[in-house]
């Protein structure tokens, strides 16, 4: 009974091994079709995270574009001058970054047309093989004459769609003419689309060259009037009024921003007791400082009401130095691309010179947050930051209230 019962189980085991390897090839089978599927799928979703950048891009092209056409109506300054080289620039960066992104879809595409094409030539060959096989087969029987099929063998295509032995072939061997001859077509498609995507690809790369090219000549004209600005007083002097007379506005502008009441989230940390151990909006060097400055060759003196900060390293992103909620995010001559965060009792602070917007005018911000990047919007020393910060309008020195490095 025992051995009997064993030998039920060694049965049983024995008669299992066909059944799990069946299962496992079945498995491998399964994961082998899965794999151009999977690929194509991860293809896609590449694809369209590029074109939702794509699209973002474009919008912002379309602002910078609406924002150079107010510029150019309004009455010609070294500051509109300026801003209206560094809008060219920042459209020509933008064009160019949205011809890159769309030369990445199209080699993508292109790669997978040219994936699908060797799989397709495989195809093709195989199915080729099969109705030469099936002709050959029919000609030893007498029902094709072989010297036709020898004259026309350089061209089966032909030969199989002129044939006035088709409907023949087609009753005995229709599926596979009819998949080959679908094969074909199928190939000179995918060709045409190769063709036409590889034009693509070439138009995107020269366009994108050009563009580089115009962002150099932009690139030039902005070195050319910011050392024209340097070098000549009279027009340092000029750009001098343009500055105080911004300074001007934009004190109307906090007064004005003074009188609107803005409800803060409860319990919050008064600014004011926060006052040096505030965090730096952007790791880098001060290259102007608040108060006073003597200009070096031109002994005019300027009082700059905040400090200019030039980045450090390759970390761009402007943070909050404490929460808040944005009252100004725009664009403001002779500050750039500004941001003004209302933090209560009558506390501000300013981020100018921006490159681009993280937050909008009404967004809450707390401390350390993303608000822009840094840029040189309106800037006379390049790339960096405009720092303030206003009590009641007023400015102070920042440096007193940023943490001590």
């Amino acid at each position: 009974m025992i051995t009997a019962l064993k030998s039920d189980a060694a049965r049983t085991k024995t008669e299992s091994w066909p059944s799990l390897v069946v299962l496992a090839a079945i498995f491998i089978f399964m994961l082998i079709l899965s794999e151009p599927a999977a690929r194509a799928q991860d293809q896609q979703s590449v694809i369209s995270d590029v074109e939702k950048r794509i699209e973002q891009i474009n919008r912002q092209i379309s602002e910078l574009r609406s924002r150079l056409k107010e510029e150019e109506k309004r009455e010609s300054s070294l500051l509109s001058s300026l801003e209206k080289i560094r809008l060219n620039k920042r459209v020509l960066q933008n064009e160019i970054e949205s011809l890159n992104l769309r030369r990445t879809v199209v080699n993508r595409q292109l790669n997978e047309l040219k994936l699908k094409v060797a799989e397709t030539e495989k195809t093709l060959q195989k199915e080729k093989e099969a109705v030469e096989k099936t002709l050959v087969t029919l000609y030893r029987y007498g029902r094709l004459d072989f010297m036709h099929f020898f004259l026309k063998a350089g061209n089966l295509e032909t030969f199989l769609r002129e044939s006035k032995n088709l409907t023949f072939l087609a009753r005995h061997q229709g599926e596979a003419i009819s998949s080959y001859l679908k094969t074909v077509d199928q190939m000179k498609a995918l060709e045409k689309e190769l063709q036409e995507k590889m034009a693509e690809a070439e138009s995107l790369l020269q366009q994108a060259r050009a563009n580089q090219s115009r962002l150099a000549e932009e690139e030039a004209r902005d070195q050319k009037l910011l050392a024209e600005i340097k070098k000549n007083k009279s027009t340092y002097q000029q750009m001098v009024a343009e500055l105080q007379e911004s300074q001007e506005q934009l004190q109307n502008l906090l007064k004005r921003l003074q009188t609107q009441e803005i409800s803060l989230p409860s319990p919050f940390i008064p600014l004011n007791e926060r006052k040096g151990k505030l965090p730096w909006p952007i790791n880098g060097r001060v290259i102007t400082r608040f108060g006073k400055e003597k200009h070096p060759k031109f002994n005019t003196v300027t009082v700059n009401n905040g400090v200019e900060i030039t980045p450090s390293s390759q970390d761009r992103i402007i943070k909050a130095v404490h929460g808040g909620r944005v009252v100004f995010a725009d664009y403001f001559q002779g500050y750039g691309n500004l941001i003004i965060i209302d933090h209560g009792l009558s506390y501000y602070t300013l981020y100018g010179h921006c490159a681009s917007f993280l937050v909008r005018t009404g967004d809450m911000v707390r401390a350390g947050q993303d608000i822009a990047v840094v840029g040189d919007s309106d800037s006379l020393k390049g790339e960096c930051l405009y720092f303030e910060i206003r009590h009641k309008a007023r400015p102070v020195d920042p440096l007193q209230w940023l943490r001590r490095r």
